[in-house]
C-alpha cells in the first residue's frame, strides 16, 4: 500500500509559494527553503518578544519612548531611573545565578 504524503499546514504553504512569487527568480533546496522559513520566523519571534519587552521597560520607568513625526520611535534610558535599572538588572543577574545551581 503507498504511503500517504502528511497535509501540509495552509499556512507553511502561503508562506513558501509567497517567497516564490516575491522572488520569482528564486531556486532553493528543501533545506534552504526551511532555512529561510525558520530565519524569518525566528525574527519574527525576536521582534514580537523585543516590543514586549520595550513596553515592559517604558512601563516601569526604566526607558523613555520618544516619538518622532514620521520616524519610528526611539528609546532610551531613562537617567532618573539609571540607578534603579542596574539594581533591577543585579536582581534578575543573583536570580540567574540561583538557578543554575
Amino acid at each position: 500500500m503507498p504511503k500517504a504524503e502528511p497535509e501540509p499546514e495552509p499556512e507553511v504553504v502561503t508562506e513558501v509559494l509567497g517567497y516564490f512569487v516575491r522572488n520569482p527568480r528564486a531556486t532553493d533546496s528543501l533545506e534552504g527553503v526551511a532555512r529561510w522559513r525558520l530565519l524569518e520566523e525566528q525574527v519574527h519571534r525576536t521582534l514580537q518578544q523585543t516590543e514586549a519587552a520595550l513596553a515592559f521597560l517604558v512601563s516601569q520607568g526604566f526607558l523613555q519612548e520618544i516619538q518622532t513625526p514620521g520616524s519610528p520611535a526611539v528609546f532610551r534610558l531613562d537617567p532618573e531611573h539609571q540607578a534603579d535599572a542596574v539594581r533591577f538588572l543585579s536582581q534578575h543577574a543573583a536570580k540567574r545565578g540561583e538557578r543554575k545551581r
